[in-house]
């Protein structure tokens, strides 16, 4: 076999020979190819022998059960699809390398179609660009050689990376063409392929684009939002990215498109991790297959691949996200817990439901409102008689006391009310920002309005304006703190119109449909015609998947404009969108299996770019029960995102309404969380910053642990907090999976653990289920009733001495801001420190110093400590310190501190960038 290699450092030109097509079918060439290798030539139905043979591809009808699923240990959920009976021989050739050009950072490929694939409207020339971003970012593009203005996805806008200025970057990957149809993409160090493309089984045509890669191996995640393991299955499994206002289950897709995974090659002896990102909005099919291989189908725009070399899954992970938008900052209330319901019907039952859970005190932070406070369902409004006294109650309840007020938000707007009496609509109209259907006329579907909707155009140049314009008038009376974006897919409750969608059009019924889009297969199921009109005559079928990342932006910018630092809530999701909101899993089912499933949901999020995610504790639809809302609530405690909320046909489920074990239970797992809030919002600065997951699974910090990669039932809070709830009913203690090293438990016990599972008994005064790793240092305060209350109080360090060798070792750090500043880290209003321990030293400084506060550091508890010490010194000093104490049984040291973090005239502090710097060494 005869590779040509192109490190795109010391690329050099070898011309590509022309490769003879057999235009015949070869037998041999088809009964060589084996099961789990066939790439389906005809996936668009019916299939039939003669259609298959037609596209000179090869033919074998074959029962799914004769052979055995592969992958028994990793059981997924979603529904299999059949192997493909139609398939590529080896000798297919649909298209054929013509030419080849290269510079030192590119290398192009001019396909030229040679037989038709059936589908209509074959692209002829197909030119494939691979391009160096960076030592670790490859860029893999397909276009139409003919047709420069195909579609390509607008938004988000990518931030590509920069190119080394070295004159020999250390390239992570090489570029090679083998057999003159492979395109082959490797790392460097192991020589396993990351990129494993056949281009003559390339299929390009107006309405449907495929194309496979090999996989490096078996574990893999991401693959967008599906109620499926986070570890997805590669037999024959399809993921539909297509999005839909339905509640999760696993045979349909969810409310968020993101073509991305993350893949560990485990031949490599260091476990390096590479991801793909397909920079593609149209719906389209994700199919994995036990080769390991995964397919690309989408029926629109362009393929625009992203490669992601790590080496490690959190690097892959960061340089996702640097390219689609870094996570937004939350303000620090938005880390609290939340209280909502639908159902509420009035103010009254809201003020009990609020009131109840203060007075059994329960942490709280944030109060919402779903529908029913709406007049008529109405947007931007409220219902004057059932929820008269909410604006005296936002201000004089809420406020005065720390807390914050979220109201829903759903993009439908009524088109129905009498001319001139409702804003939201006539202002649309004035603007001229109204989706429209296919013969330029408002495009009217239906939601919960008591009439007819239509919907904002987002992409309209004009829609922030309209947005914020309304959102500040609507400010006036309702002093919101957020926003909750919710039917966002667009969900309509009819399919299109209500007299349907124009059915002679091919975007309304393509020769594909995405296999899981519904049980109509049917693009416009729920949701708008796919010939609805946006901004500049652009289809709904290209921009549905958009839609709630173009409101979410717009809503960003409405409420930046209130001078709120944004919190937004959205139902649907796509690339890019944690740059500007959050997310949670919609409406959910109370039952323990969608419990466990949303594990799954909040980890791939993080890995989406959107860390900021929980599923609504105890459940949204059907009642709760007892026991699994005392355990959801120990789950979702430790959710990022952490809110009680359930429907208006199910009982009501706050922890104070069910009492008991459920309170018991919410109170003792919240006031951890709020413990640790200072801990949780490092986090959230270190990915906006940097990107990457707050949320993550344990083999991110576990990698050479083969048991890390089996578990999903536990997850890490960053690098330092592992997280084990009980999952699963009538259980009194579980098993507990803790990789070697030391860990803490709450209750201030050491656990040595060779790599090994330990039996944890249940109780529900004590959250015995956090771990906390040894070699960190954590932030902690002191529990108040909410983070108001909390932003000033002083707070202090837990120091888990990692021990190995004889020496002792830990680290960590802390961001502190005002909480709700707008771009506390652009404008330089915060502060930052490292702290670092080793042996009998603990070191603290700041990095920056931009946000001044009376906080102090206190106490100081060291664990691992061996001996009792004599003294304690701050900066040499031993007056400093009084009233240490030693627990020998525990080996902790607690030590009173109270050391200032901003001090502005201290003798101990030195000056950089005209902020003083604290520097504290305390030595025992």
């Amino acid at each position: 076999m005869m590779a040509k290699f192109f490190p795109f450092s010391i690329i050099v030109f070898i011309a590509i020979s022309t490769v003879f097509a057999f235009d015949d079918i070869d037998s041999s060439k088809c009964s060589s190819v084996r099961y789990e290798d066939r790439i389906d030539c005809h996936p668009d139905p019916p299939v039939s022998r003669e259609n298959c043979l037609e596209r000179k591809c090869c033919w074998q009808e074959l029962e799914n059960s004769s052979i055995a699923n592969q992958q028994s240990s990793n059981l997924p959920i979603l529904p299999k699809i059949g192997i493909p009976s139609c398939y590529f021989g080896k000798n297919y050739v649909g298209y054929r390398v013509e030419n080849s050009d290269h510079s030192s950072s590119s290398l192009s490929l001019n396909l030229k179609r040679i037989k038709s694939s059936g589908f209509l409207f074959d692209i002829k020339n197909v030119k494939v660009n691979i391009e160096e971003l960076s030592d670790k970012v490859v860029r893999i593009r397909f276009t139409d050689n003919d047709d420069p203005n195909r579609f390509e996805v607008p938004i988000p806008k990518l931030n590509l990376p920069k190119r080394s200025s070295s004159s020999s970057p250390s390239l992570l990957y090489n570029v090679s063409i083998v057999d003159n149809n492979r395109l082959i993409i490797r790392r460097l160090e192991t020589n396993q392929s990351i990129i494993d493309i056949n281009l003559a089984q390339l299929i390009y045509s107006d309405q449907f684009i495929q194309v496979t890669t090999r996989l490096p191996s078996n574990y893999i995640y991401g693959i967008g939002e599906h109620r499926a393991p986070f570890r997805k299955s590669t037999y024959w499994t399809r993921y539909t990215q297509w999005v839909s206002g339905l509640y999760p289950r696993p045979d349909h897709a969810l409310y968020g498109n993101h073509p991305f995974y993350l893949v560990v090659e485990d031949e490599s002896p260091s476990k390096s991790a590479s991801g793909v990102f397909l920079f593609n909005s149209n719906a389209m099919d994700i199919i994995t297959q036990p080769s390991p291989a995964i397919t690309f189908r989408t029926i629109g725009g362009i393929l625009d691949f992203f490669v992601f070399f790590g080496p490690k899954p959190e690097q892959v992970v960061q340089q996702y996200h640097h390219l689609i938008g870094l996570p937004a900052m939350p303000p620090f209330w938005s880390l609290g817990f939340h209280l909502s319901r639908y159902g509420y019907n009035n103010f009254t039952n809201l003020n009990e439901t609020f009131t109840r859970n203060i007075q059994a005190g329960v942490p709280l932070d944030v109060q919402w409102t779903d529908i029913d406070m709406f007049d008529s369902f109405n947007d931007f409004t409220y219902d004057h008689k059932q929820f008269k006294e909410l604006p005296d109650f936002i201000d004089n309840v809420l406020h005065a006391n720390g807390m914050k007020f979220i109201p829903m938000f759903d993009c439908g707007i009524s088109a129905g009310e009498p001319k001139k009496s409702y804003r939201p609509y006539d202002y649309g109209i004035e603007m001229d920002l109204f989706i429209k259907n296919s013969t330029d006329q408002l495009f009217l579907g239906k939601v919960w309005n008591k009439n007819t909707t239509v919907w904002p155009d987002f992409s309209h140049p004009n829609a922030i304006k309209y947005w914020s314009d309304m959102f500040a008038e609507y400010y006036k009376t309702i002093k919101f703190d957020g926003a909750w974006i919710d039917m966002n897919e667009p969900t309509s409750f009819w399919s299109g119109q209500e007299n349907g969608c124009p059915e002679g059009s091919r975007y309304e019924n393509p020769q594909y449909v995405p296999g899981m889009v519904n049980e109509n297969l049917t693009l416009r199921y729920m949701t708008l015609c796919m010939t609805a009109k946006h901004y500049h005559e652009q289809l709904h079928y290209n921009l549905h998947n958009l839609y709630s990342l173009s409101e979410a932006i717009a809503t960003n910018a409405a409420l930046t404009n209130l001078k709120k630092r944004p919190f937004i809530l959205s139902r649907a999701t796509a690339p890019g969108h944690g740059h500007w909101a959050s997310h949670w899993d919609g409406d959910i089912v109370s039952d323990w299996s969608s419990m466990r499933w949303s594990i799954s949901s909040i980890l791939n999020f993080n890995l989406f770019g959107i860390p900021m995610v929980g599923a609504d504790i105890c459940g949204f639809n059907l009642s709760t029960t007892v026991e699994l809302c005392t355990r959801w609530h120990q789950l979702g405690a430790f959710y990022t995102f952490a809110r009680n909320h359930n429907d208006i046909y199910s009982s009501d489920q706050d922890p104070a309404a069910l009492g008991g074990t459920v309170l018991k239970a919410a109170v003792s797992s919240l006031s951890v969380r709020y413990v640790l809030l200072l801990y949780l919002y490092t986090l959230f600065y270190n990915v906006h910053q940097n990107g990457g997951t707050v949320l993550r699974p344990m083999f991110f910090e576990f990698p050479d642990d083969k048991h890390s990669y089996e578990i999903e039932t536990q997850f890490m809070w960053g690098d330092s907090i592992l997280i084990a709830p009980i999952l699963y009913p009538n259980q009194t203690e579980h098993k507990v999976y803790l990789p070697k090293g030391t860990w803490l438990k709450t209750d201030q016990l050491i656990i040595k653990s060779q790599g090994q599972y330990f039996t944890i008994q249940d109780r529900l005064d004590l959250v015995n289920y956090v771990f906390f790793r040894g070699g960190s240092i954590i932030p902690l305060q002191h529990l108040e009733k909410n983070t108001k209350l909390m932003n000033s109080i002083d707070f202090g360090l837990f120091v888990i001495l990692d021990r190995q060798n004889s020496s002792a070792y830990a680290k960590g750090s802390l961001y502190l801001d005002s909480g709700d500043s707008l771009d506390p880290v652009k404008n330089g209003q915060y502060n930052f420190y490292n702290f670092e321990a080793k042996n009998n030293t603990l070191l603290i400084q700041s990095e920056w110093l931009g946000h001044k506060t009376l906080q102090n550091i206190d106490p100081i508890i060291i664990f691992e400590v061996l001996e009792e010490p004599i003294s304690i010194r701050v900066n040499g000093n031993e007056s400093i310190i009084k009233g240490f104490s030693y627990n020998k049984n525990e080996k902790s040291l607690y030590v009173p501190t109270k050391l200032p973090i901003y001090n502005e005239k201290s003798s101990s502090t030195t000056t950089t960038n005209d902020h003083h710097r604290i520097h504290y060494l305390i030595e025992w």
